[in-house]
C-alpha cells in the first residue's frame, strides 16, 4: 500500500515505519505526511520525527521532519528545541517567545535555525520580522527557504528588499518562496520585481508572478500579463487572466477607462480559449461582484459570438444576485448577438427561470432576434410576470417594425 493511502487512512504507524526506509525520498514523504495526519498527543509519532530531524543522514529528510514537528504543534516543537539544544535550561513558556527564536536563528545547527524560522512565522509578534530578514542570507538554503516563507506571513514591507535579493537565489525553492512572499505583501514595491519573473524559465515562478500581479494599484502589469496569455503553460495563462480581472478592480477610478481599453485590446489579440474559459469561470464562481462585472463586460468585447462557453456564462449571469453584473451580461449578449446567443436566450424564457433574468433575456432578444424569435416571444404575451409581459410587448413591437 502506498504512503498516500496510509496518509488517507490516518495510519501513523505505517508512516512511522517508513521513516526507516532505505529511500531518502520515501523517508521525506513519510515525514511530510506525518505532519499532516499525525497528532501531537501521539508520542510515538513525535519521537519518530525527533529521531529523523536529528539523526537522519539526508538534510532534506531532516528538514521535512522539522516542518512536521512544527505542524504538529507547540509541544512537539518544544521537544525538538530541547533535543537540539540539549534541553534543561529553559522552560517551555520561555521558548515560546520571539526573542528566544530570534536567538535560535544564530545557532550552529541548521535544523535549529529552521525550526526557529518556522516558529517565528507562526508567532504574532512583529519583533520577529527583522531576525527573519537577516536569516534570508543564511548559508543553508533550507533555512533561507523557511525564512522567506515566514516573511510572507508578516505581510510587512520591511521584508521587501531582502526578499527581492532572494529572487536571484541559486536554490529554486527559495526563489519560489521569495516570490510568494512578495505577492503576499502585495504593495506595488513588492510586486514590481515580479514583472520580470513572467519570463522566468521556472513555470512555478511564472505562475506565482502572474497570480500576484493582479494586486497592483497601477496599470503597469497589464501589458506583461497580456503577454503571459501566450505562455506555453496553461496554469500561467489562467493565472494571468484572473490577475487582469483583479487588476481592473484595483486600479484607481481615474485610470480605469484607459486600462479597460488596453485590457480589451490585449485580450482580443490572445487565443480565444485562453481568455474565454477563465473569464467564464470568474463570471460563474467569482466571489467579488466587481470581478464578475468586469468578466461580464470583457466577455462581450473579446469573445467570438459563436463561443458557447462565453454565451452560456453570460446567459446564466442574467440571474446574478448583483444587478450590475446581470446588466453587464445582458449588454454583452446584445453586443455579441448571433444565432448562438439567440438560441440560448430563447431557452431562458420559461417560468422556471427567475423573473428578472427572463425580462433581460426578452430585452436582448428584441435587439438581436429574427422571425423565429418573434414567433417565440408572441407566446409569452400573456406571461404571468408583468415585467416579462412589458418587455415582450416592447420587443415584439421592435421586431415587427424590422429592428430596434
Amino acid at each position: 500500500m502506498s504512503l498516500y493511502q496510509h496518509a488517507r487512512d490516518g495510519n501513523a504507524e505505517r508512516l512511522r515505519d517508513a521513516l526507516g526506509s532505505d529511500s531518502a525520498a520515501v523517508r521525506r514523504r513519510a515525514a511530510e505526511f506525518l505532519g499532516e495526519v499525525g497528532e501531537e498527543s501521539d508520542q510515538a509519532t513525535v519521537e519518530g520525527l525527533l529521531r529523523t530531524a536529528t539523526t537522519d543522514d539526508d538534510p532534506e529528510v531532516r528538514g521535512a521532519a522539522v516542518d512536521a514537528l512544527d505542524a504538529l504543534g507547540e509541544g512537539a516543537l518544544q521537544q525538538l528545541l530541547e533535543e537540539l539544544t540539549g534541553g534543561g535550561s529553559d522552560s517551555e513558556a520561555e521558548w515560546v517567545t520571539a526573542r528566544k527564536f530570534a536567538r535560535a536563528l544564530e545557532a550552529d545547527r541548521p535544523e535549529l535555525r529552521m525550526a526557529a524560522a518556522n516558529a517565528l512565522g507562526r508567532l504574532d509578534d512583529a519583533s520577529g520580522l527583522q531576525p527573519l530578514v537577516g536569516a534570508l542570507d543564511d548559508g543553508d538554503p533550507r533555512v533561507r527557504l523557511r525564512a522567506a516563507q515566514a516573511c510572507g506571513t508578516f505581510v510587512d514591507a520591511r521584508a521587501v528588499p531582502g526578499l527581492r535579493e532572494r529572487l536571484e537565489d541559486e536554490e529554486p525553492r527559495v526563489r519560489r518562496a521569495a516570490a510568494n512572499a512578495l505577492g503576499a505583501i502585495g504593495t506595488d514595491e513588492a510586486l514590481s520585481p515580479l514583472l520580470e519573473l513572467l519570463n522566468d524559465g521556472d513555470e512555478s515562478i511564472r505562475r506565482i508572478a502572474a497570480g500576484a500581479l493582479g494586486k497592483a494599484s497601477t496599470p503597469e502589469p497589464v501589458e506583461p500579463l497580456a503577454r503571459a496569455l501566450g505562455d506555453e503553460s496553461a496554469v500561467v495563462r489562467n493565472a494571468a487572466v484572473y490577475s487582469v480581472i483583479e487588476l481592473l478592480s484595483n486600479v484607481p477610478t481615474g485610470q480605469s477607462h484607459a486600462v479597460r481599453d488596453q485590457v480589451v485590446s490585449e485580450l482580443k489579440a490572445a487565443d480565444d480559449a485562453t481568455v474565454v474559459e477563465p473569464l467564464a469561470e470568474i463570471l460563474a464562481d467569482g466571489q467579488q461582484p466587481r470581478q464578475r462585472r468586469n468578466a461580464a463586460w470583457i466577455l462581450g468585447r473579446v469573445a467570438d459570438p459563436d463561443t458557447s462557453t462565453a454565451v452560456e456564462a453570460l446567459a446564466d449571469a442574467l440571474a446574478d444576485e448583483d444587478p450590475q453584473t446581470a446588466q453587464f451580461a445582458a449588454t454583452s449578449l446584445k453586443t455579441l448577438g448571433g444565432p448562438v446567443v439567440e438560441d440560448r436566450l430563447l431557452d431562458k424564457l420559461g417560468p422556471e427561470h427567475p423573473e428578472d433574468a427572463r425580462a433581460k433575456a426578452v430585452f436582448v432578444l428584441g435587439q438581436i432576434g429574427g422571425q423565429e424569435t418573434l414567433n417565440r416571444l408572441e407566446e409569452y404575451a400573456d406571461d404571468d410576470s408583468q415585467a416579462v409581459r412589458k418587455r415582450v410587448f416592447s420587443a415584439v413591437s421592435k421586431l415587427r417594425a424590422g429592428g430596434p
